[in-house]
């Protein structure tokens, strides 16, 4: 099944040639795609139209065989799409202190959401569990995001966006400000939760080997256009586009 259907997709931004140009691809339920490619090519203003914070001049985002209209209210489908962004810092409110932020979501969309996974019985087992999937001690409920390290921000914002189980997880460029150790167990927690959880993921980042370690398919993106798909198991195949082989040769080095 589909959780996301992306078809013909453009953008245009005034005094500027196209952003993004003739986008199309499919997400399946459970799935990890990644999307990688240099800085400015386009990857965060996808992200930006799928969740309906960039307008699009022309072509279909359809989410669970419903199209969405972005000149309408798109808030009853925010439940089935949650974002993790780069910086964590940003997307924490800092008067708020973790267990608040955990919460928001849920408190949002209790009455619209049907748990499949995690089980909410109160508030404070509610936040202790979510603490626990993404490896943080209970303590760190009643912190501030200021009293937290830069990873551990991040697997807040990963909590966060998990409460409601949503279909799809939009994670862009979510290790860019992680050093390399916290990389890798940061990709090893998003694995295993999409497993857990059967989560769909688009993983957007200019690093191909943190695309390759995480996604099961695999998009390359360049001056707003796709110029490459496959499977990961298909990245060293001679037949890559030859922009693909420039980025398999930093990553290879």
């Amino acid at each position: 099944m589909d959780v996301l259907k992306v078809k013909n997709l453009n953008k245009n931004y005034k005094k500027k040639a196209s952003v993004l140009k003739d986008i199309t691809f499919q997400i399946k339920k459970g799935i990890c795609v990644g999307l990688v490619g240099e800085s400015g090519c386009g990857k965060s203003t996808l992200a930006r139209c799928i969740l309906g914070i960039e307008s699009i001049d022309s072509g279909e985002i359809v989410l669970f065989n419903t199209l969405l209209d972005q000149n309408k209210d798109m808030g009853s489908l925010r439940k089935h799409v949650q974002a993790v962004f780069q910086n964590p810092t940003s997307s924490l409110n800092p008067k708020l202190k973790i267990k608040d932020s955990l919460l928001d979501p849920f408190i949002q969309f209790e009455s619209q959401i049907q748990l499949r996974h995690l089980n909410y019985q109160n508030q404070e087992q509610f936040v202790r569990d979510l603490l626990d999937m993404v490896d943080l001690p209970s303590r760190m409920a009643n912190a501030y995001p200021h009293e937290l390290s830069g990873g551990q921000k991040q697997r807040v914002a990963i909590a966060r966006a998990i409460s409601i189980e949503p279909a799809l997880l939009l994670l862009d460029e979510p290790t860019a400000s992680l050093d390399v150790f916290s990389q890798n167990q940061f990709l090893k927690l998003l694995e295993q939760l999409r497993v857990e959880l059967e989560l769909s993921y688009l993983f957007i980042s200019h690093d191909l080997a943190a695309v390759h370690m995480i996604s099961q398919q695999i998009m390359v993106m360049k001056e707003g256009s796709i110029v490459d798909s496959f499977n990961k198991e298909a990245l060293l195949l001679n037949s890559r586009n030859s922009y693909t082989k420039e980025l398999i040769s930093v990553f290879e080095e």
